[in-house]
């Protein structure tokens, strides 16, 4: 176990480590984590206030990301995650538009 720490805190010391902390690689996909964290918590909300323009606008968005962030070179995986993760709830949220305004009874 201190064999383990001992390499984390070597790893996280080199400078490569450190000039990938502060590149656009890292930040770029840190601040767009927000846009997959909002639509996770909105699925808790009610689907009458989803909006169907922006979430296939959010939809797409995500898909096109996806492919850039796996053709960049070097791969930015950390933003095909944060892109894979919207997509999953993009498309959640548009299922429960489609559901609530044409699928189910209305009361």
């Amino acid at each position: 176990m201190a064999n383990l720490a001992r390499k984390l805190v070597n790893e996280l010391k080199k400078k490569e480590f450190r000039d990938y902390l502060m590149s656009t690689h890292f930040w770029g996909p840190v601040a767009n984590w927000g846009i997959p964290l909002a639509a996770i918590a909105d699925t808790q909300k009610e689907p009458n206030i989803i909006s169907g323009k922006m979430t296939t606008a959010l939809a797409l968005y995500s898909l096109v990301f996806m492919r850039f962030a796996w053709r960049v070179q070097p791969r930015n995986l950390l933003l095909l995650a944060c892109h894979i993760t919207n997509e999953v709830a993009q498309l959640t949220q548009g299922a429960r538009f489609l559901n609530y305004h044409y699928l189910s009874e209305k009361k």
